[in-house]
């Protein structure tokens, strides 16, 4: 399965307010564009797609009061669930039949449904995109090792804040998935 993380509008739309964080880092990479590559050619190849998506009740009830970067978002009404700004961004867009997993932490795995739909549908293979690349690709990528999945990250397929950030994280978890570049991953 192709996961496609936090590509909300809230973080990687120009209009979004992390516009000023992840948005420059991801134009100069295209990371929206080889997404939407990769993407289509997963559909194609028959791979599932499914989108991870951080979101809050809009109470705010299930946010994490102690958490540095949660009560940020919070502070500053950010991931509210049914908002645009947790709407996945156009250019990645979810289709019809895509699953969908709302997350309240930085874990695709935490308070979701990803690994009962993985179980369910025997998948032993993960693709990892998104933002952040030391945020939600790097647990991710941590957690689905230790559940036994086979995880590849998708390296252009991910951004950080900075370059550093970005290739500091892909070290980190170079020690718990394969990182390769989407145009070189064969679904044959």
């Amino acid at each position: 399965m192709l996961l496609v993380m936090d590509m909300v509008n809230d973080l990687v739309h120009a209009d979004g307010a992390g516009a000023k964080t992840y948005v420059p880092l991801m134009a100069e990479r295209d990371v929206l564009g080889r997404t939407r590559a990769f993407i289509d050619r997963a559909r194609a190849a028959g791979v599932l797609v499914g989108y991870v998506r951080v979101a809050f009740a809009p109470d705010y009830r299930d946010c994490p009061p102690n958490s540095p970067i949660f009560s940020r978002a919070r502070d500053n009404g950010l991931f509210r669930l049914g908002t645009w700004g947790t709407q996945v961004h156009d250019a990645v867009a979810p289709a019809e039949g895509d699953f969908d997993f709302v997350k309240p932490r930085v874990s695709p795995f935490y308070g979701t449904a990803l690994e009962p739909a993985l179980r369910a549908r025997g998948i032993e293979r993960l693709y990892l995109s998104g933002v952040s690349t030391n945020g939600v690709v790097h647990t991710g990528a941590r957690e689905a090792h230790d559940r036994d999945y086979e995880t590849i990250v998708l390296e252009d397929c991910c951004a950080g804040a900075t370059v550093e950030e970005h290739a500091h994280a892909l070290k980190c978890v170079a020690r718990f998935a394969a990182i390769r570049d989407s145009a070189t991953i064969d679904f044959s």
